[in-house]
């Protein structure tokens, strides 16, 4: 039977239509028995078995074709159309009218030879019309086949052609249930504006709850992007709930961007109760300008928080407008010599208080590599810090307005020494270290009693360090020592090992010193990391703080990452011994945190993920999921369960079902 084949417009042609109109050679190759060109009808003609074949890779095979030079026109025999790897079509009788290409008694499947027992699934309708101006095909009287079994009928349904990248309709619904608001069917709607502008909107339907409605824009321009979402609800209470977050960045040169990030929630619950919750204590809305360059830059940024923890004691009182801190760093000015200067203003405003605080710091940095292999850094340095309190209770208790000022000089001098041995099968490196660093000492280490600093935990990374404290408002005091060993391995294989051990010195008594911090007036705790990482499937790291007195254990951190990127575990490990006073110990703190993946073949994996609390004895969180990864179709089955109890808000036990459909490696 032949077979009028301008239905290869239905999704083939209108790639290579406009190619084949300048140059057949361009776009499109044909390989037949025998082929004739025509140049006074422009036209071809195909004797045998043909295949033609366009520059996206999508084929036709077919029988005696004829083709002509715009591809309007085109017939044949035994017609078959791969429009991608597993995106196959064929049809009994094609035709074309205008605009339009109909195929009868047509199969249309995008899971061609997927499975060596058989397609995954095939659409076999009685019609099939392709739309060429609106990418679109419409299939009526269809039925839908699942491993050669028919699964369901429908008299109409359409969808774009495998051609277009993005086109607005429904998408498919995915599921969950939790033991709070019953069963949840989410029917996602995807709206296409352009390439680089879309929107997607969900309605979710809960059987315990009323509706809810998200929305999830995203746009990009040239030089920016903007990404929204949020969700409302209004619940059977009678309560209107809802949250947004919203990220916008704009580069608005080669030196510099703004950003604009939004996030709130009309309590302190909601995210938590519909399954928005990461874990974040507090929600940050605010904008920041940056400009950087070459050797220096200034970030100018305000923000406005909404507090997500029930515990007063970690409640933010205030709002940040503005925070603005800029660093240069100067050229060497002799030898290595540099200078660099910062600055840094911040206000702070909220229920009646505020503060101003403007710091200005200028520093010299001198480094020298000496005989034998010997480094030395000097560095001198001077601050000097401008306070404008309102209405603020200072650490004395009293509530204080007025100007507060303070100068701090200070200086260091470090020496470090690596030696390197370096053999066939591993190069070692020893490093001793050490650093003397002077400041001036003061009777407080701060002014009012909220600031900017969470005080300081003495770990291998707080050695060596210019500051410390976490934030600004905490001072350094005195006169003190960093000195640490370091050992490092590493082989052309990629293993390597690290281990470090050091200490610090405070040559003045310290104020206020915490008993938990690690600090003391004098000696210091010890501290110390050990890792190791052979390149391919281990990857441990641990960091420990041991008693001065004793050498007992004080803290202990851990994190391992076991196998590859299909079959791994994950294990995070945290304990530390807290203390009341000098001799009466608390609870300790101790959690576990964790994760599983095991691929049980190509297609089926497991991922489970855990967070313990030993010191409570009970799971913070725990959840797991399984999938299916085909080349035609995916789905996932998992489960959450969040023991968090907050006001109105208790732990719910979540499952998930997801569901779509693959083409060409593509999800939908």
């Amino acid at each position: 039977m032949t077979k009028k084949i301008a239905f290869l417009l239905f999704c083939f042609i209108p790639q290579i239509s406009s190619a084949v109109s300048v140059d057949f050679n361009e776009a499109t190759t044909i390989r037949a028995d025998k082929v004739e060109y025509d140049l006074k009808s422009e036209t071809i003609k195909t004797t045998g078995k043909t295949e033609i074949t366009n520059k996206s890779g999508q084929k036709m095979t077919l029988t005696d074709s004829y083709l002509t030079k715009d591809g309007t026109n085109l017939s044949g025999n035994d017609i078959e159309i791969w429009l991608g790897k597993h995106v196959y079509m064929q049809s009994e009788n094609i035709t074309r009218q205008g605009d339009k290409t109909i195929a009868q008694d047509a199969i249309f499947t995008a899971c061609k030879n997927c499975d060596s027992f058989g397609d995954a699934w095939e659409i076999s309708s009685v019609k099939i019309t392709h739309d060429m101006a609106a990418r679109e095909l419409d299939f009526y009287n269809s039925l839908f086949w699942l491993y050669g079994i028919p699964v369901f009928w429908t008299p109409y349904f359409s969808m774009p052609d495998p051609g277009v990248k993005h086109k607005s309709g429904l998408l498919i619904p995915n599921f969950a249930s939790t033991n709070k608001m019953g069963t949840q069917i989410n029917i996602p709607l995807y709206l296409y504006f352009s390439d680089t502008h879309d929107a997607t909107a969900t309605f979710s339907y809960l059987t315990r709850e009323n509706p809810l409605f998200q929305l999830e824009h995203r746009l990009n321009a040239t030089r920016s992007e903007f990404r929204t979402t949020g969700s409302y609800t209004h619940n059977r209470e009678g309560e209107n709930r809802w949250h947004i977050i919203n990220n916008d960045i704009i580069e608005l040169g080669e030196n510099a961007r703004a950003t604009i990030f939004l996030s709130r929630a009309s309590d302190k619950t909601y995210l938590q109760k519909y399954g928005f919750y990461n874990g974040q204590p507090y929600l940050d809305s605010g904008a920041q300008v940056e400009l950087f360059g070459q050797s220096g830059y200034i970030v100018a940024d305000a923000h406005v928080f909404q507090e997500l923890r029930n515990d007063v004691r970690h409640v933010i009182n205030g709002n940040i407008l503005p925070n603005i801190r800029g660093k240069y760093q100067t050229e060497p000015m002799f030898a290595e010599t540099y200078a660099v200067f910062s600055g840094d203003v911040l206000g702070i405003s909220g229920d009646s208080v505020a503060s101003q605080r403007l710091i200005g710091e200028a520093r010299v940095v001198s480094p020298w590599t000496l005989w034998g292999g010997n480094r030395f850094t000097a560095s001198v340095a001077t601050r000097y810090d401008i306070y404008n309190f309102d209405n603020t209770i200072m650490i004395d208790g009293n509530e204080y307005s007025g100007v507060k000022t303070r100068f701090l000089p200070s200086g260091y001098l470090e020496w470090g020494l690596p030696l390197f041995r370096p053999t066939d099968n591993w190069t070692q490196i020893l490093e001793p270290r050490a650093r003397l660093t002077i400041m001036r000492h003061i009777s407080d280490s701060q002014f009012a009693l909220d600031n900017d600093s969470a005080g300081t935990l003495l770990s291998d990374s707080t050695l060596f360090s210019n500051n410390r404290f976490s934030g600004f408002d905490l001072w350094e005091n005195g006169t003190f020592a960093d000195y640490g060993l370091r050992w490092a391995a590493f082989n052309q294989s990629g293993q390597t090992i690290e281990t470090f051990f050091g200490q610090t010195y405070d040559f003045t008594n310290r104020e206020n010193t915490d008993i938990n911090s690690g600090f003391h007036n004098g000696q210091s705790d010890y501290v110390g990391r050990v890792g190791y990482n052979n390149s391919k499937w281990l990857d441990v790291y641990s960091r420990f703080r041991l008693s001065r007195k004793n050498l007992g254990l004080r803290h202990f951190e851990t994190n391992m990452v076991l196998g590859t990127s299909k079959n791994y575990i994950n294990v995070g490990h945290i304990w530390s011994k807290q203390f009341i006073d000098m001799m009466e110990t608390t609870e300790s703190i101790h959690e576990f945190a964790g994760g599983a993946g095991v691929a049980l073949s190509d297609r089926w994996s497991i991922r489970l993920n855990a967070i313990y609390n030993v010191t409570e004895d009970r799971f913070q969180q725990h959840s797991g999921a399984i999938y299916y990864e085909h080349p035609c179709y995916y789905f996932s089955l998992g489960y959450k369960r969040d023991n968090a109890i907050k006001q109105d808000y208790v732990g719910t036990t979540t499952f998930q079902f997801k569901f779509g459909i693959s083409i060409d490696g593509q999800h939908y």
